[in-house]
């Protein structure tokens, strides 16, 4: 489960931002390892959400800024 999470969240990033999977790190942060800007985060926002259909208040989505932060709140919310 948690693995399919992983792959799904890092599959969003990747589309997102226009990168290969493989290339994104669990510890890599969105602005500054791999240059997402705030608009890129709130489409990465809105991507998760309708993926996992799930609902990220503000709040919650600005403390989404590692892959790993957003892999791990997604499970906590399936």
């Amino acid at each position: 489960m948690s693995n399919d999470t992983e792959l799904r969240v890092k599959a969003a990033v990747a589309e997102q931002l226009g990168m290969n999977v493989e290339d994104i790190n669990n510890d890599a942060s969105f602005m500054e390892d791999l240059g997402a800007d705030s608009l890129d985060l709130v489409e990465l926002v809105m991507s998760f959400e309708s993926d996992f259909g799930i609902t990220i208040p503000d709040e919650d989505s600005a403390e989404l800024t590692t892959v790993q932060k957003a892999i791990d709140y997604v499970q906590a919310q399936l």
